[in-house]
């Protein structure tokens, strides 16, 4: 990217709006740390943050994300914090965001972005606006289905041709949740062309990374996708 050397870079983390399943007796909702590792990460390295959502607003929390052993420091510190929650109740809408503000968009997960992700046009514009100039694009878990539907000015998919990763159909089999979610994400990946990866054992930590495209497998991943998003940013 031209930038200047010493620019203070700029961080656009996308989280969801839903709270349930299809069947709204499941609660789901931000898997929390694949935030605040990230968030970690981009602030230990001078990055400026922001966070946008599809409706704007307030962001639930995925129940199974604040416990043993998803419920680490870093997710607690920011329970604790007043300031950092009261982020979670006032995100931005994508048509309050330039995509020229930010050097990088970072796609967050819990099965929540399942439903409000891949269908936001706005969203898919200052994904394509980013990516298309160079910036970084990357995603976690089920962040990646956050590009599942964005194409590129030429028509084509973004992720077509592209090596990348996310929450492995045998994770959700593995989570008990096969049954609850409204689509396979990993098969949807690779009908758009992308060329998918995933770890040899499922919940461990594993990025890719092609060329301005940087994903994240699963929650345990979140922190390497940053680090990769990081050394993307500051090459």
């Amino acid at each position: 990217m031209t930038q200047q050397p010493n620019k203070t870079k700029r961080i656009l983390n996308v989280v969801t709006n839903v709270g349930h399943y299809d069947d709204a007796s499941h609660a789901t909702g931000l898997w929390l740390s694949e935030l605040t590792h990230a968030w970690h990460v981009f602030d230990e390295a001078g990055f400026e943050q922001t966070l946008v959502s599809p409706s704007g607003g307030k962001v639930p929390l995925e129940p199974r994300a604040l416990k043993f052993p998803n419920y680490d420091k870093t997710a607690k510190a920011w329970r604790a914090d007043p300031a950092k929650m009261a982020l979670l109740e006032n995100t931005l809408s994508p048509d309050q965001i330039d995509s020229a503000d930010y050097d990088a968009i970072y796609f967050t997960g819990g099965h929540a972005v399942m439903y409000d992700f891949p269908d936001s046009e706005g969203l898919q514009r200052i994904t394509r606006e980013i990516f298309e100039r160079g910036g970084i694009v990357s995603s976690v878990c089920h962040g990646y289905c956050g590009l599942l539907n964005t194409k590129l000015s030429d028509g084509s998919y973004l992720i077509a041709g592209k090596k990348m990763t996310g929450f492995a159909w045998t994770e959700e089999v593995l989570a008990r949740v096969d049954k609850l979610v409204p689509y396979n994400a990993e098969e949807r990946t690779k009908e758009r062309g992308a060329r998918y990866e995933k770890a040899k054992l499922p919940f461990v930590s594993y990025a890719v990374v092609d060329g301005n495209l940087v994903t994240g497998q699963n929650p345990g991943s979140a922190k390497e996708t940053a680090q990769k998003v990081v050394a993307a940013l500051t090459d």
